[in-house]
Formats: structure tokens, sequence, C-alpha cells
């Protein structure tokens, strides 16, 4: 079995200003951790809120380093610096609205600035990229949200199969005829 390989980004300006501890992009992998049972590889960045340098990133983990998903946090709110969805949808071939849909509205059970939010995902190549927000509890609910979705996904994209512990989070995959 293919171990898979999964980009971990975090967007954040704080990044680039000095000590900073990233607990968006460790949140992120600790869920996935919880998640998985196959095994699998992170490949990690912290880079700043700059368009150029998140597609860049997006583009070196997709095509050179062969994420099957790419999942990033920060910069999906309204604020001039929050570009994250720009950057995505600047280097992916086909988005996929559902994803962004779904996470809002599930954000929506928690905080009314859900609706502020504009995550989004999409696939370049054979990879997905999903945006998911910056705080880490929020983080949690979203991938609760759209994690189900994404080994079929990946499986669709002839990815690395991700084997899930089902009693923590149970992917949907159709029954074969």
């Amino acid at each position: 079995m293919t171990k898979a390989k999964i980009g971990i980004v975090t967007v954040s300006d704080r990044a680039s200003a000095g000590v900073y501890e990233d607990l968006s992009g460790k949140a992120i992998i600790k869920v996935l951790n919880e998640y998985l049972t196959s095994e699998w590889e992170p490949v990690y960045e912290v880079i700043p809120d700059e368009q150029d340098v998140i597609s860049a990133t997006l583009i070196k983990m997709a095509d050179e380093q062969n994420c099957s998903l790419i999942v990033t946090t920060g910069g999906t709110g309204p604020a001039k610096r929050d570009v994250t969805p720009e950057a995505t949808e600047a280097v992916c071939d086909r988005m996929m609205p559902g994803f962004g849909e779904l996470m809002r509205a599930e954000s929506l059970k928690f905080v009314p600035t859900a609706i502020l939010s504009r995550q989004t995902a999409g696939l370049r190549g054979d990879t997905l990229i999903v945006n998911l927000p910056g705080k880490p509890k929020s983080i949690r609910e979203c991938l609760d949200a759209v994690f189900p979705a994404i080994p079929y996904c990946i499986d669709l994209m002839n990815g690395p199969f991700l084997e899930c512990d089902e009693s923590v989070i149970k992917p949907f995959r159709p029954k074969a005829k």
C-alpha cells in the first residue's frame, strides 16, 4: 500500500514576525492522526499571507511532492490580506464548491460569523486542496463535516487508499454493485 502524503499549510503573517506557535497546523495533524489508520506522511509548511507564496506552495506540494491531499488553514476571512481562496482557485483545474458550502453550514451551527468565511476546495491534477478556517476548534468542526467525502474523492483520482478509524470518522464509499 502506498503511504499517503498530505500537505498541511498554515497561512499567517504572524509566522514571519518571529516567535510563533502554529496551533492550527498542529490541530490539523492531530485530527488526521485520529482519523487515519493507514500510513501517511505530513508535508508541513507555515507561510505568510501572500497570494504568490500560497500558490507556489500549493503547486510545489501537488506537482513536486506528490501530495494527494493538501489542507490549508488561515487566510479565508474577509480581511484584505486573506487571499488563500484566491491562491487556491488560481492553481486548481476544477473547483469543488460543495466543500465550502458544507463547512460554512456546519460552522453556522456554532457562530453567526461563519457566513464571513470563504473556505473553498479544488482539484489540481491528482490533488485535492481544501481550505479550512484558522481557529483549531473550527478546523475540527469543518474536518468532521467534510472528511467523510475525502477518501472517496482521492480514490476517484487514483490516489492512495485512506483507511480510517471508523469509531472516530466514517468515510463514505459507495458499495460495489
